[in-house]
């Protein structure tokens, strides 16, 4: 009887230490996961556009028109959303957004983006949504702190375009949305 009531505390001590390697194995798992799920959380921060980004995907050669703050702009564009949705365009209308440079009349991203581009050039730029629609967004189509993809051509500076046909470019850019290496000249 006595032999009996060891072997069963025995077991109940042996049961324990499973128990307790079981738990332990349960914590560092569970301290794994936490540590990758960081990383994840961090790199899709590294990845949110924070700060406006102008990536020039084409330049004339020459450079005889230049938007200036005051100037009357004439841009064409296609404006995306980070996963690819298209809200607005300019292109399929045929007719190109005309204002006027630095006084508000489009996003500030817009405003800064645009700054200093050449007739003819492209750019596509990365519109933080403190630069763009903001908090709220512009629903339906433009959610609340959504980041803006827009890819641009300045058309016209005051009513002038460039000096040949080579510097204004048709059809409109075909660029993906989700470049790596932002910035980066691609093939047109």
């Amino acid at each position: 009887m006595r032999s009996l009531k060891r072997l069963r505390k025995f077991e109940g001590e042996c049961g324990a230490m499973a128990v307790m390697r079981v738990a332990l194995v349960m914590a560092v798992a569970c301290v794994a996961i936490a540590a990758i799920a960081v990383i994840v959380v961090d790199a899709k921060a590294e990845r949110e556009v924070t700060e406006l980004q102008i990536g020039v995907k084409f330049k004339p050669k020459s450079c005889e028109l230049k938007a200036h703050k005051g100037d009357q702009v004439s841009v064409h564009y296609r404006g995306t959303l980070t996963d690819g949705t298209l809200f607005d365009e300019s292109y399929g209308r045929g007719q190109p957004l005309d204002f006027t440079l630095g006084q508000g009349a489009v996003i500030k991203g817009w405003d800064q983006g645009i700054l200093g581009m050449c007739v003819g050039e492209r750019r596509k730029l990365k519109i933080p949504a403190k630069l763009g629609y903001g908090a709220n967004g512009a629903p339906p189509k433009i959610p609340g702190g959504a980041t803006l993809i827009f890819e641009t051509e300045l058309v016209a500076v005051n009513g002038k375009t460039g000096s040949g046909p080579d510097d204004v470019l048709e059809p409109p850019m075909e660029l993906p949305v989700d470049d790596e290496e932002f910035g980066e000249d691609e093939e047109l």
